[in-house]
């Protein structure tokens, strides 16, 4: 193994040209870490909001900030990571050695299965847009026998683990009706996916040329967001809405948590319609619904999300993949958002797909 090895980092916040390649030396495992040989990464909107500083902060939603505060420059960015062990820290099981991983790319304020996710991989510690990438032992999990490729294991952790997570949080019960905003998306597409494979009525938002790709990943009826929504949902789900799985929020939340049923949960992870709500706290304590937020995932979400990845009880759509050094070109073709599905990079030439 060379003592060096390519990676995309940034060393400011900004646009697609603040993303620089560069040689760096391969990062050494420490006693309880892993190395991972990294065979595909995925992308994701917080790769984008990460570069440019988009978070803000408590009491200054303006701020320049990463996922969880200020960003360690340089940084290589990449949360979502699949690959191969290639080597584990001092004391580590060297058994280890040659399995197919998935990265839990959270972390924790705690030890527990239900601690939070307070940072992330590829803004509060380096990611995979690099040809190695160390993680902590008890942080990857071996999916050697999954029919998935690697592209689709990368497609992952932090899409699917936030609708994971949402749906938890969120309490979902086979037979209720969800529904799912910004449905074509990364998020979107896999809380479409993951609530009809738990038996959901699945109404779904999203734009008119993406429809079809939605209603095949499992909606039962799609919204079409150029028209009125909140007509449409009313029409598609007359008897109300049991879980909305939101990450739009916006003006769509103070138009949808109306449409709860008794004891209806809405559930925030995102803010592509805005982070500015306002809500008519009436529609709340009157018919004991909640308003949930939902960051990501738990150690025991991510089990539960990796257990079905084993049996490919979910198959993630792989819209395109990219070489390391077009890290920047996918950056672009992400946030264009004319794709359905991931985006992902390839780090190395030989990845084992």
């Amino acid at each position: 193994m060379s003592e060096y090895m390519r990676a995309v980092r940034i060393t400011r916040h900004g646009g697609p040209e603040v993303l620089e390649a560069a040689q760096v030396p391969v990062p050494v495992p420490r006693a309880g870490e892993a190395l991972v040989r990294v065979t595909s990464v995925a992308l994701n909107n917080t790769d984008l909001w990460t570069r440019e500083g988009a978070y803000g902060r408590p009491g200054d939603p303006e701020a320049r900030s990463g996922w969880r505060g200020p960003v360690d420059f340089p940084r290589v960015q990449g949360a979502d990571v699949a690959g191969r062990v290639a080597a584990v820290g001092s004391g580590g099981d060297e058994g280890l050695v040659g399995r197919r991983v998935v990265v839990d790319p959270a972390v924790y304020d705690g030890d527990g299965p239900d601690a939070h996710p307070v940072g992330l991989m590829g803004s509060e510690r380096d990611g995979g847009y690099a040809e190695y990438v160390t993680a902590p032992l008890d942080q990857l999990h071996d999916v050697t026998g999954s029919p998935l490729t690697d592209d689709q294991l990368a497609s992952l952790p932090t899409a699917y683990g936030t609708a994971l997570g949402m749906i938890e949080r969120g309490r979902m019960r086979e037979g209720e009706t969800v529904l799912v905003s910004g449905a074509s998306g990364g998020v979107g597409l896999a809380l479409v996916q993951i609530a009809r494979a738990r038996g959901a009525q699945v109404v779904a938002v999203s734009s008119g040329t993406k429809i079809d790709a939605v209603r095949e990943a499992g909606a039962h009826a799609v919204v079409d967001r150029a028209g009125d929504v909140i007509g449409q949902i009313r029409a598609a789900a007359p008897q109300g809405i049991d879980v909305g799985l939101d990450v739009v929020a916006g003006d769509l939340v103070s138009e949808g948590v109306p449409l709860l049923r008794e004891g209806g949960r809405w559930v925030i992870a995102g803010a592509l319609g805005g982070y500015g709500v306002h809500l008519d706290v009436r529609r709340l304590y009157l018919h004991n619904a909640q308003v949930i937020g939902s960051a990501m995932h738990t150690r025991a979400h991510f089990g539960l999300l990796m257990e079905m990845a084993r049996q490919a009880a979910v198959e993630p759509v792989v819209a395109a993949a990219y070489p390391l050094d077009q890290a920047a070109r996918a950056q672009e073709e992400l946030a264009r958002r004319n794709h359905v599905g991931k985006i992902v990079l390839h780090p190395g030439a030989a990845c084992g797909r």
